[in-house]
C-alpha cells in the first residue's frame, strides 16, 4: 500500500518503510523521523522557487520532471549540485514494486492534507501506468 503524509505527523507502525520524497531535508529534522531520503523526488528548484501558482501546470511539470521531459535537466543544481533530476522512472517503479508487497509511506514537509502537496502527483505517477 502507498500513502502520503507529512513527515511531522505521529509514526505509526503500518507506514512501513518512510520515504522523505523533498528536495531538502530539513533543518533540525531528526533521521529517525524516515527511513531513506530521496532528495531526486522532490520538485526541482525552478519548480520550488516557482511555486505552485496555477497548480495544474505545476503539477504536470513535475511530472514530467520526474518522467526526464523537461529540458535543463542534467544541469547541476546550483544548491544542490551533486543531485540531477534526469527522469527517475527506476526509482518510481522500485517504489511502485515494493508498495505491492509492503507498506510505503511517501513523507513531505507539507501539512498531509494539503491540497497542493507534490506528493499528490507523485503518488498518481507511482499508480500510473507512465512508469
Amino acid at each position: 500500500m502507498l500513502k502520503t503524509k507529512s513527515v511531522y505527523d505521529p509514526i505509526q507502525p503500518d507506514d512501513g518503510l518512510r520515504i522523505l520524497a523533498t528536495r531538502y531535508r530539513g533543518r533540525g529534522l531528526s533521521k529517525r523521523r524516515y527511513h531513506v531520503w530521496m532528495a531526486c523526488l522532490g520538485p526541482s528548484e525552478d519548480l520550488l522557487n516557482n511555486g505552485p501558482s496555477a497548480w495544474h501546470k505545476w503539477s504536470k511539470q513535475y511530472e514530467a520532471e520526474m518522467l526526464g521531459k523537461r529540458r535543463n535537466q542534467i544541469v547541476h543544481e546550483p544548491k544542490n549540485p551533486g543531485i540531477r533530476n534526469a527522469g527517475q522512472k527506476f526509482t518510481l517503479r522500485l517504489i511502485k514494486h515494493l508498495a505491492k508487497h509492503q507498506n510505503v509511506t511517501l513523507l513531505c514537509h507539507d501539512d498531509s492534507d494539503d491540497p497542493k502537496c507534490h506528493l499528490i502527483p507523485l503518488r498518481k505517477l507511482i499508480k500510473s501506468s507512465k512508469i
